[in-house]
């Protein structure tokens, strides 16, 4: 209800308290912000993915402006010097995939022009995973531009019936695979519907990433998966920088210190631009104590 709401929107951006927490969990809604919380995190010895927040555009006008977007913030992270530790993830649907007529054909072309100059700039893109309708033109996509472009990372979703043979099919040499769970709203027919499924999922998933030859990118926030993910690791034989923990930005960033320091490799997934609405109303809902303080303090200005 929130996320549609222009009113409380407005109250949002421009109210103290509450914008404190919207920079809590988006840096800003510049390349230049955000370029300045990576480098704030890269000093900490922290990696970073860059999102610019935007999906399901329907504009061909649109997507070309995303495209710019991520052009625009490759360069300055390159002129920064902050490449080595920073990538950035990309949505399809935000650069062309939804758009009705040959949606698919520019989407990997707009991915393409993303990748080279990623490439250029010395980092890498991974692919963001969307609902499960778009599950195979992602996959398909992914498998076009690792033709040129072989360090494309992927993500899977552990919520879905699919993804433990995706994982077993992605799991090669050179592969970089991003595990999560899943934050869309998918039927019965196609995905878990218990935390309990979703969580034994994950940890099938993840086994048959740690066991490959690939790069598992382990996006989760659970204490008990990272401990058992860890666990995983070592009886693979896996050493620290062979794979990598992932979790966003303003999520437990304790907790994303402490296995810096425990010498783990973590990437923190930062969202920017003027998206940020829907995105932080999200996160909120995720977390309800947070969004109970944010409606207090709404209520506290009127």
């Amino acid at each position: 209800m929130l996320s549609r709401s222009g009113v409380v929107k407005k109250l949002v951006s421009t109210m103290p308290v509450s914008a404190g927490i919207v920079r809590s969990y988006v840096p800003g809604e510049t390349s230049e912000s955000v370029v300045e919380a990576t480098a704030r995190l890269v000093d900490e010895g922290l990696r970073v993915s860059l999102d610019f927040l935007g999906e399901d555009t329907l504009d061909a006008e649109q997507a070309e402006a995303t495209v710019t977007a991520y052009l625009e913030v490759l360069g300055q992270l390159s002129a920064r010097g902050l490449t080595r530790m920073a990538e950035v993830s990309v949505k399809l649907s935000a650069i062309g995939q939804a758009l009705p007529d040959n949606g698919h054909k520019i989407a990997l072309e707009n991915a393409r022009s993303i990748c080279r100059a990623a490439r250029n700039a010395g980092t890498t893109v991974t692919l963001d995973m969307e609902d499960h309708t778009t599950t195979d033109s992602t996959l398909a996509i992914l498998r076009d531009l690792r033709k040129d472009f072989p360090e494309t990372g992927a993500v899977l979703q552990a919520y879905l019936y699919r993804t433990e043979a995706d994982c077993q099919a992605l799991a090669y040499e050179g592969s970089r695979v991003r595990l999560c769970k899943g934050a869309y709203d998918e039927p019965e027919e196609v995905a878990f519907q218990s935390d309990v499924d979703v969580d034994r999922s994950y940890v099938r998933c993840l086994k048959v990433l740690l066991a490959g030859q690939g790069y598992p990118m382990i996006a989760t926030h659970d204490p008990r998966l990272v401990e058992i993910a860890s666990t995983l690791a070592s009886r693979y034989g896996r050493d620290q920088g062979s794979y990598e923990f992932q979790m966003l930005f303003g999520i437990r960033p304790e907790e994303q210190r402490r296995l810096v320091k425990a010498g783990e490799r973590v990437r923190v997934y930062i969202p920017y631009g003027q998206e940020w609405y829907g995105y932080l109303m999200r996160r909120l809902a995720e977390r309800p104590q947070n969004l109970t303080f944010f409606l207090r303090s709404l209520i506290s200005k009127k």
